[in-house]
């Protein structure tokens, strides 16, 4: 931060101005698109895919506790109509 001020003839500190770099031109869309192309195949390669044994395991416990919720609020839900249908 100290290589950006500079102190002027009244002490007021001014920030120095940076050299202008020149403008690097981007390649075109096409050849953008192709390295991302590239790159996305390569981090694919990377990537651990479940087995289908483990994606039927998680689908099976996922179903399983979307039930239990299902259940849990349709009670709340039965258990609260009838404290306010008791009520009025």
């Amino acid at each position: 931060m100290s290589e950006e001020i500079k102190n002027t003839e009244n002490g007021k500190p001014v920030k120095a101005q940076k050299a202008s770099k020149p403008s690097a031109k981007k390649p075109n869309v096409f050849k953008r698109f192709a390295a991302f192309c590239k790159e996305t195949k390569s981090e694919l390669k990377k990537v651990v895919w479940p087995s289908p044994k483990q994606v039927l395991n998680n689908t099976l416990v996922v179903i399983v506790v979307m039930l239990v919720f299902a259940i849990f609020v349709g009670v709340v839900d039965a258990l609260f109509k009838f404290i306010i249908g008791f009520a009025f």
